[in-house]
């Protein structure tokens, strides 16, 4: 009998210091959310410099998560905005305690000393979610 493997899908929501926004889905978020820090993918959020996750929901099934992505990013800004500030009044970065900040910068291949991200897989690339866009 084989075991059912169960996985989490996240919708997210990135922003910059101009309150620009990122609607995404992905299935590792700590990974997307470094992605995004260290400005690996080319696109939309390397481009404006999104960086601060400032919202997400998860589900375990991937449709519910393509189709909820889908659904925020018709929403017009005011939606969205509200939205966010529901769960997080303060628009604060959800992730800043994830990553250790010379990791982001590229300045160091190990975490050293102090925070370390959620999931130590988060330091190997895997662009399996480039799906994702704007």
């Amino acid at each position: 009998m084989r075991k059912k493997v169960s996985f989490e899908y996240y919708i997210y929501i990135m922003t910059n210091k101009s309150r620009m926004l990122y609607v995404g889905v992905t299935n590792n978020l700590e990974r997307r959310v470094f992605e995004h820090k260290s400005k690996l993918l080319p696109g939309f959020t390397k481009r404006y410099g999104l960086s601060k996750l400032v919202y997400f929901e998860s589900t375990n099934e991937v449709t519910a998560a393509i189709e909820r992505e889908k659904e925020i990013k018709g929403w017009v800004r005011r939606k969205k905005t509200a939205l966010i500030h529901s769960l997080n009044p303060g628009w604060k970065d959800l992730s800043e305690d994830w990553f250790e900040p010379s990791v982001i910068l590229g300045k160091s291949k190990n975490l050293g000393e102090g925070k370390a991200p959620p999931n130590p897989d988060i330091l190997h690339y895997v662009q399996d979610d480039k799906r994702s866009s704007g």
